[in-house]
């Protein structure tokens, strides 16, 4: 694409304008779309993925009872509703090449949004529709409304104890609110379902979180139950929950990235997405009232995603958390800086192939030895531009669920835990709070306080940072572990990150 487009010659995206633009656009006829999904959380990954696997099966002339209506119940879904209705729910999708290359598509498979808490009925309506087979999610971890602690569902959160007040006071025939939550709305419109003796709607969660589906039907049935244990009982006997795994890496939106879409492509879109070329997207099959064919668009329609989610989380997540820290204490800032670095390179193939690899299921359709080559390049994409700070924010969130398990699973067996030790020392040494310039590091993690208090002590205890049970369990009692963890440690704190690294890498002591 040519950048000759001046902003004055840019169109305003809607569909008047789709044949005079000079990028892909819908092959269909968006008039002949009819709503199937109801999605709750359009933001940026959603449009990169879900609704773009759509609209690729809408182009090829398949799926166009799938179309989907986005439904905000935040304060915060009132822009995109409006930029959304604004575009006639067009936007952009621009895919950022690691060679520089741009690749641009209008996207059409959202048809409709619904700011449910100004729209109730029209929410309800939709909801309710036999027409609406599948109900989607995106709503962040935190959207499923558990606590941090118990992992039970928050029936204390005042939205839940307003939209349970609210359906007993309609079950009592009194006036009451419309629903305002997520499981306010979903649960009540099978509530309605059920009455009416409409088939139930799937509950699919695209949510980059494990288990996805296990955590959708165990959150909304508690919700459920708290209002109807009887309708929790049906719910959970009738509603499927497929679990999936999704991967694209998506940043947020910028004022760059619309100027580059005016400039580049003369197309004025409010908010469009850009995001790196991959894509996967591995999907139970599991529905009560069909689906789309998502398998002919690369979507793995399997019976069991839990290979596709172990894959994903200790090699791609586990790997960001290797690269991270000891990027961030180098020198580095930027993902794609550390893997350009031979050396990093060198060490997140060893991890992977080492440590990660043995603990993984097989699985079926993927060559691992391809897909770990593949996360290097992608991580090391300089147009995506993934900071560091990003990826090292949450830690103690992260490192329990993603490399705490490889662990132990090698310890059980014997195996090497040589760089996972090395990884979990680069958090100790990155908690400290200053880089290996002294300069301060921002700690960003809601255990902030506990974690550097833990790093603190290193001069004093050097076991401190890793006897906290709740972060590593038994880690601290495991000489196997132990033993590489503090020559780790004492090496990134005395010789630096690159000697240490590569160290590692070697299999030399610290």
């Amino acid at each position: 694409m040519s950048s000759d487009h001046a902003a004055g010659q840019a169109r305003p995206l809607k569909r008047s304008n789709l044949d005079a633009l000079d990028i892909p656009v819908p092959a269909y006829d968006r008039s002949n779309v009819t709503v199937g999904i109801v999605h709750f959380g359009v933001g940026g990954f959603h449009r990169a993925h879900q609704a773009m696997y759509l609209d690729q099966l809408m182009n090829q002339g398949e799926a166009l009872d799938w179309g989907i209506a986005g439904m905000g119940v935040l304060p915060g879904d009132a822009r995109m509703q409006e930029v959304m209705e604004e575009q006639e729910h067009l936007y952009t999708l621009v895919l950022k090449h690691p060679d520089g290359t741009l690749e641009p598509r209008v996207i059409g498979s959202i048809v409709d949004y619904v700011l449910a808490p100004a729209q109730p009925e029209r929410a309800m309506d939709l909801l309710t529709a036999p027409s609406t087979r599948i109900v989607s999610l995106t709503i962040t971890e935190g959207g499923y409304n558990f606590n941090q602690a118990t992992g039970r569902f928050d029936e204390t959160n005042p939205a839940v104890v307003h939209d349970l007040e609210q359906a007993q006071a309609t079950e009592k025939g009194l006036s009451a609110e419309p629903p305002a939550t997520v499981f306010g709305l979903v649960v009540e419109a099978l509530a309605q379902r059920k009455v009416a003796g409409i088939e139930p709607f799937t509950v699919m969660s695209c949510d980059n979180i494990q288990g996805n589906g296990d955590m959708a039907r165990e959150q909304f049935t508690a919700y459920a139950r708290l209002r109807d244990p009887a309708l929790a009982q049906w719910i959970q006997g009738t509603v499927p929950f497929p679990n999936s795994m999704v991967d694209r890496i998506t940043p947020v939106t910028t004022d760059a990235d619309r100027e580059l879409v005016t400039q580049e492509f003369g197309v004025e879109d409010a908010w469009p997405v850009v995001c790196e070329p991959f894509t996967q997207w591995a999907l139970e099959d599991s529905f009560v009232s069909g689906r789309p064919p998502f398998e002919e668009v690369g979507v793995q329609v399997v019976p069991d995603v839990v290979p596709y989610e172990l894959m994903k989380l200790r090699l791609l997540n586990a790997s960001h958390q290797a690269l991270c820290y000891p990027g961030y204490l180098a020198g580095y800032r930027y993902a794609h800086e550390v893997c350009q670095d031979p050396l990093f390179i060198d060490y997140l193939l060893a991890y992977m192939d080492r440590e990660a690899t043995p603990t993984l299921q097989p699985v079926e359709g993927v060559d691992l030895h391809a897909y770990k080559r593949q996360l290097i390049e992608r991580f090391a994409n300089p147009n995506v531009r993934d900071t560091l700070a990003r990826l090292s924010a949450e830690s103690s969130d992260r490192i329990p669920k993603w490399l705490v398990p490889v662990i132990k699973e090698n310890l059980a067996t014997g195996g090497d835990v040589t760089l996972s030790a090395t990884i979990v020392a680069s958090w100790a040494r990155y908690a400290e709070g200053t880089d290996e310039d002294g300069q301060p590091i921002d700690v960003v993690d809601q255990r902030k306080d506990r974690v550097m208090i833990a790093a603190a002590q290193h001069d004093d205890d050097e076991l401190a940072f890793i006897r906290d049970s709740e972060l590593f369990g038994d880690l601290v009692e495991h000489p196997e572990f132990t033993e590489p963890y503090l020559a780790a440690l004492r090496s990134f704190r005395g010789q630096g990150a690159r000697a240490t690294i590569q160290a590692a890498v070697n299999g030399t002591p610290a």
